[in-house]
């Protein structure tokens, strides 16, 4: 089976875990720091905060952004589920704007949302592919609120020649295993505010501030979510290889994008040239008629040993938010949703491996083809 996406892990990477593993800091030594540094280093940052998973990074972020009950906060309902979670645990609404046939949240949509009780904005670079940041900041501006980036897809992505991670007041990474760069588990908010900075180191180590020889005190409320020394010892050697790592899923979306270009049974997402996607996610998007075959095709690839999956089912369809808000509705990330596959890219694929996906996909597609919906 070849996975949609999947970590690379080398020899470096082993010998630098190893090496923290036979030192005397499994925790709070000085490997983390040094993943910090770089990471502000290859983004263009002032601070980078690190934690054990980029849901815990969401949850930092949103609190010491302050909200709080009665607070709304927009953002888009394609991503998964912890985004819109994490506003939860601060009792803040989420408040789902519609997106745009890229999956990313479409701006028009957002100025339109905005109440007195409007406290900020969650944008989500979906797939890696850049949102439309620099609309989101001018409104964010114009109406006094904060932009927060759930960038998860899109370390080392690049809008103009900056970094995704130097256009909002926060910016969140995973570090999961199947993002382009991981440390297993993992993730970190970047940022160019020391004030949140602070805030973000104390809420991740139980608020506690350490002072002299054994004195320490507790100033605010916070958790245990450190980032382990192996875990940044894994990130830190990743991180030497990230640009790579992006340049070989380029190569295979490059090489997918001529492959299906103009194929009438399915798109595929567009990437402005002025931008660069970290290529996470592959999307392909089944035309309307294949979308009643899309179970069937789906298993179809996994049959052939091609790890195929869906990003995602909106946050508002789940159970539990069906009890809390009932049911919603927005057309087009309903329709993105029932449209969407996910395909194999990523650094560990080689171009034979590229070539037998579409072949394959291509023959799958034309097999089904007859099936398609009635309309």
């Amino acid at each position: 089976m070849i996975p949609y996406s999947c970590q690379s892990i080398n020899n470096s990477d082993i010998d630098a875990v190893i090496k923290v593993l036979q030192s005397s800091h499994l925790t709070q030594g000085k490997m983390v720091e040094q993943f910090e540094n770089a990471i502000c280093q290859y983004i263009g940052c002032k601070y980078a905060i690190t934690f054990n998973s980029a849901t815990s990074a969401l949850l930092a972020a949103y609190k010491v952004a302050g909200l709080k009950e009665g607070d709304e906060v927009i953002t888009s309902p394609l991503s998964f589920v912890a985004t819109s979670n994490m506003l939860l645990e601060c009792n803040a609404t989420p408040v789902w704007c519609d997106i745009k046939l890229d999956g990313n949240i479409d701006e028009r949509f957002v100025t339109r949302a905005i109440t007195e009780k409007t406290k900020a904005i969650v944008a989500i670079d979906f797939a890696g592919k850049p949102v439309a940041i620099k609309s989101l900041q001018a409104i964010a501006k114009e109406h006094n609120l904060l932009l927060i980036e759930d960038a998860s897809h899109a370390f080392g992505s690049m809008l103009e020649d900056k970094k995704i991670g130097t256009f909002s007041d926060m910016s969140i990474f995973s570090f999961h295993a199947i993002k382009p760069l991981t440390t297993g588990e993992g993730g970190c908010v970047v940022t160019n505010d020391e004030n949140f900075a602070k805030a973000l180191q104390l809420f991740r180590s139980h608020g506690i501030v350490k002072k002299e020889l054994w004195n320490s005190d507790m100033v605010s409320m916070g958790h245990n979510y450190r980032l382990t020394e192996f875990a940044a010892a894994l990130g830190n050697s990743q991180l030497q290889r990230i640009d790579a790592f992006i340049a070989q899923r380029e190569k295979i979306a490059r090489y997918y994008d001529k492959k299906f270009a103009n194929h009438k049974l399915f798109t595929t997402l567009k990437i402005d040239k002025n931008t660069r996607s970290s290529r996470h996610l592959y999307v392909i998007l089944l035309s309307p008629n294949m979308q009643c075959v899309k179970e069937e095709i789906f298993q179809a690839l996994h049959e052939r040993g091609i790890g195929v999956q869906v990003h995602y089912k909106p946050i508002y369809k789940n159970s539990y938010y069906i009890e809390r808000f009932g049911e919603l509705r927005l057309d087009v990330c309903e329709d993105f949703y029932r449209s969407e596959l996910s395909i194999p890219c990523h650094q560990k694929m080689s171009m034979d491996n590229a070539e037998f996906i579409a072949t394959t996909l291509l023959e799958i597609f034309e097999k089904y083809a007859h099936r398609g919906c009635s309309f």
